[in-house]
Formats: structure tokens, C-alpha cells, sequence
């Protein structure tokens, strides 16, 4: 991997990482279902208007059932589930729930697919849970009013990712760019029936709008080109080390920005995540040379 491509994994992270902080910023003032509703609304015009200077088409008679699937389980759903969680929770804290996403989907393999759970597999299960349990039985924000509903919301959330990862293993490959594009679209329908029971609690300052826009156009719409980029670049393997770095800068902003506090068992319920994730994963980062892939930006 070399400078220019680790210098997107990291820009890639920050974003990412910066989407739980705009998120607890938004849904408190705004409510789950609006804040998100703008998110995939702004992201989807967003792609729109990058589709049509590149020329890129979504072929929705061919793939709008693809396209309906994925906007659901990797979109709407989490993205609300986020945000409901956002209420309660800190940044910090969503953002490590967030890398259980790979032991949800070890959990969906043996169960649906009959695939076994190795020796590591398990340990790094195990390392995941008891992870989250230093983490969030150590925070202030489990004391808070809610806060297990909002627990469960975002682990809820991260199994969606790997449903839908499990669902696009055996979907019919789509160009990635058309994918980001056409499941914004089907996330925005899919948001709509939610807002009657979730109205917005409070009045959005300019701050508050700022986030938003961010939430949809840099960490939807802009995060999507530079992961998609990333993977042609170094390939899938190396683009998935951005899921280990998330939550560094998940924990850092929300530092930095919201005055959350960092303690010992942060850092330390976010390292265990992260090893279990990589036992799950069995990933080994490589940075040797770059791996060519079809998918361009």
C-alpha cells in the first residue's frame, strides 16, 4: 500500500468514524427517522449528480429488487438503528458496537449457511462479547434512561450489515458505483414510513443542518468514491482494515468535539472488539503489492 492509498484509508476512517459524532449531534434535535431521511436523501442526490458527470447508469429494470434488498439491510435500517441508539449513546461507544458487524456475520454463517466455527473463530467471539461488556458496563451510559433499548438498536444495527453482506455473496454482481447509487434511492423510500413515529423533538440550529449535510453528502456520498477507489487500488483484503480503524476515530472526535469522556475501559473494551474482530475475520493486513480489481470510481 503505498502513501497516497494509506492517506485515503485514514481520510476514509475519519469520516466514517465522524459519521456516529454528526449523528449524536442531529438525532437528539431532529429524531431518528428525519435525520436519516435527509442523510440517504442528500447522499442519493449527491451520487445523482456524480453518476450523471460520469456517466453512470443504475439499470433499475435489472437490479431494483438488488437494489430494494440492499437499501434496506444495509442502509435504511442500520442507519436508523443508529440513530435511534445516537439519543442515548456516545459517539465513542457507537462507534465500537459498530466493528461487531463481522461477528454477527460469523454468528449468521453457522446458523443459516451450516458454517462451522472454528477454534479461533470462537475465541474472537467470545473477546467481541466480553468487549462490549467492558465497554458499555463501565460507560456513564448505561446508567442513562433508555440506554439498554439503544444498546441492543445499534448491535441490531451491525447485524444488518452482515446480513447484507451475506446477501450480496450470492446477489448477481453490480457495478459498486451503481450500488452506492440505487441503494440510496431504495434506503429513501424505505425511510419515509417511518417518520410519522419519530417527529422531530426539537428545532435544528445551523449546527445541527451542518451535520446533516455531512452525514449525507461527505460520509454517504464522498465515502463511498473513496472506498470504492481504495478497493480497485489495493483490493478488498486491505480495504477492510478501515472496520479496525473506525473506532479510533469514533473515540477521537467524540473527544474532541462533544467533551466525551475517554476512560481506561474505552480503550480497552474497543481493543478487545477489535482482536476478537480480527480472530473472526482471520484478517492479516498486507501491504505489499497492490492487488488490480475491475471496480472504478
Amino acid at each position: 500500500m503505498n502513501t497516497a492509498n494509506f492517506l485515503r484509508l485514514l481520510l476514509l476512517a475519519a469520516i466514517w468514524g465522524g459519521s456516529f459524532l454528526f449523528m449524536r449531534i442531529g438525532a437528539p434535535v431532529l429524531g431518528p427517522a428525519v435525520l436519516i431521511e435527509y442523510r440517504v436523501l442528500f447522499a442519493a442526490l449527491f451520487l445523482a449528480a456524480v453518476g450523471l458527470v460520469l456517466r453512470k447508469r443504475l439499470d433499475l429494470r435489472a437490479n431494483w429488487k438488488h437494489y430494494l434488498m440492499l437499501g434496506f439491510f444495509n442502509s435504511a435500517l442500520p442507519f436508523l438503528l443508529f440513530a435511534y441508539g445516537a439519543r442515548t449513546l456516545s459517539a465513542s461507544v457507537l462507534s465500537v458496537l459498530n466493528a461487531t458487524a463481522p461477528m454477527w456475520g460469523a454468528l449468521i454463517g453457522a446458523v443459516w449457511a451450516r458454517q462451522p466455527i472454528t477454534l479461533r473463530s470462537g475465541l474472537g467471539l467470545l473477546l467481541g462479547t466480553a468487549g462490549v461488556a467492558l465497554l458499555v458496563g463501565f460507560d456513564d451510559v448505561s446508567t442513562r434512561p433508555g440506554a439498554g433499548i439503544a444498546v441492543a438498536a445499534a448491535l441490531a444495527a451491525a447485524l444488518c450489515y452482515s446480513i447484507a453482506s451475506l446477501y450480496a455473496k450470492s446477489a448477481r454482481t453490480v457495478e459498486p458505483f451503481a450500488n452506492a447509487h440505487g441503494t440510496m434511492w431504495a434506503a429513501t423510500l424505505f425511510v419515509l414510513p417511518a417518520l410519522p413515529f419519530f417527529p422531530s423533538p426539537g428545532t435544528a440550529t445551523p449546527g445541527v443542518w451542518a451535520a446533516v449535510l455531512a452525514l449525507g453528502v461527505l460520509c454517504s456520498g464522498i465515502a463511498y468514491l473513496i472506498y470504492f477507489r481504495l478497493i480497485a487500488e489495493v483490493g478488498p483484503t486491505s480495504a477492510l482494515t478501515v472496520t479496525f480503524l473506525n473506532p479510533v476515530f469514533g473515540i477521537l472526535w467524540g473527544a474532541l468535539f462533544l467533551g466525551e469522556a475517554v476512560g481506561w475501559h474505552t480503550l480497552a473494551g474497543a481493543a478487545i472488539v477489535l482482536v476478537g474482530t480480527a480472530l473472526v475475520t482471520g484478517f492479516v493486513p498486507r501491504f505489499g503489492r497492490p492487488a488490480t480489481a475491475a471496480v472504478k470510481p
